[in-house]
């Protein structure tokens, strides 16, 4: 899903190197230290219904947008949500099937070349799709550990797919 309507039109496609994070504050970590400086597409896998619940990826709004605004070419795809796709960054989110269910982001590797165009609702990745399968799929870690984690644990079991409601009542 992609709010196109928040996103200026010159900046609906892009095609670069992306970035690879397993959190929002890996994101921010790289930022601060300098090493999204370049046209990048950041990837933030693990962070769909099964593997964590969605929680709101706010964090990522302002680093992409002082990229963007530095005259970088930015996008962001997650599996993930965002309200209201947060802001003026092309932002691919809700990406089903989620890394929690081996879907192609389980796949994607840190210089993968991605092509992100919400004009034509393409987002693809520079490889044949044999290759892109042929990888281990990266399994999303726990986010957190604790009574929180153990008692919701039933819901991400049956909690459907994004693209489905990300409903437990439901399938």
């Amino acid at each position: 899903m992609v709010k196109v309507s928040a996103v200026p039109a010159d900046k609906r496609s892009i095609t670069a190197p992306c970035a690879v994070f397993e959190s929002q504050e890996a994101v921010q970590a790289a930022f601060k230290a300098g090493e999204l400086e370049r046209d990048v597409v950041v990837v933030v896998r693990g962070q769909g219904p099964k593997a964590c619940g969605m929680p709101e990826l706010h964090k990522l709004t302002p680093p992409l947008t002082v990229l963007q605004d530095r005259g970088f070419k930015v996008a962001l795809v997650t599996d993930g949500r965002m309200s209201g796709a947060s802001g003026k960054v092309l932002a691919a989110i809700h990406l089903t099937p989620e890394a929690g269910e081996g879907g192609a982001i389980a796949r994607l590797q840190t210089g993968d070349v991605v092509t992100v165009d919400a004009r034509t609702g393409e987002l693809t990745v520079a490889m044949g799709e044999e290759e892109l399968n042929a990888r281990p799929a990266v399994q999303p870690q726990p986010s957190a550990v604790g009574v929180g984690r153990d008692l919701f644990g039933a819901f991400r079991k049956t909690v459907n797919r994004a693209d489905q409601g990300a409903s437990v009542l439901e399938h």
